[in-house]
């Protein structure tokens, strides 16, 4: 896969998995944000309050560069990290997976909690509709009315996202392209005359 692209899943979904007699809740949310994240957490916590564990794992950004997994009471390493794992072996990013527990009495021992952390986010992960998003670098080009027609050919030709324009005196247009050929792209607005190129964050 291009480093400028990644996996992630399309919406969220959920399941309900169960062994011995517990029953586990598995929720997968997209998500951009450490504050989405914080958000769905705690609407989980809230709905689910006497529930025996909230255990989750997630990854952002395009290579998974954060990430984080958490047993909530679990013994060590046998929640979050099979949650996470399952994460990485679907290859998704920008992705959350809650599972909540509710114990029903019979312990189901280390290797039984691995088995079923790993076993509940699969299931989750298969409902998803994993997609492919790109890595795109967003800019606003401003340029004079009378380069107007050599702005619009070099955009109709390299099809940019023209996520907003506006045509006055001065014209503004904030375009977004995939990161592997926004350098080409900007290279070629730069060289119209009077053009600026503000790279946004």
């Amino acid at each position: 896969m291009a480093t400028d692209s990644y996996k992630t899943i399309a919406r969220a979904a959920e399941t309900t998995y169960r062994q011995l007699s517990s029953k586990f809740l598995v929720y997968a949310y997209p998500v951009e944000t450490e504050a989405e994240i914080k958000s769905h957490l705690d609407a989980l916590r809230k709905q689910w309050f006497d529930a025996t564990h909230h255990c989750y794992a997630w990854r952002l950004g395009a290579h998974g560069e954060l990430s984080r997994a958490n047993d909530d009471g679990e013994p060590s390493s046998t929640a979050g990290k099979p949650i996470l794992g399952q994460l990485l072996s679907h290859e998704v990013t920008n992705c959350l997976v809650v599972v909540v527990r509710y114990f029903g009495g019979t312990k189901l021992g280390v290797p039984g909690l691995i088995a079923a952390y790993k076993e509940s986010t699969a299931l989750v992960l298969a409902e998803c509709e994993i997609v492919e998003r790109t890595v795109d670098v967003e800019f606003e080009v401003s340029f004079s009315y009378v380069v107007m027609n050599d702005v619009m050919r070099i955009v109709k030709e390299m099809q940019p996202c023209i996520k907003s324009q506006e045509f006055d005196n001065l014209c503004r247009m904030r375009l977004a392209i995939r990161e592997s050929e926004s350098e080409q792209l900007i290279g070629r607005l730069s060289k119209v005359e009077g053009a600026t190129i503000d790279i946004l964050p």
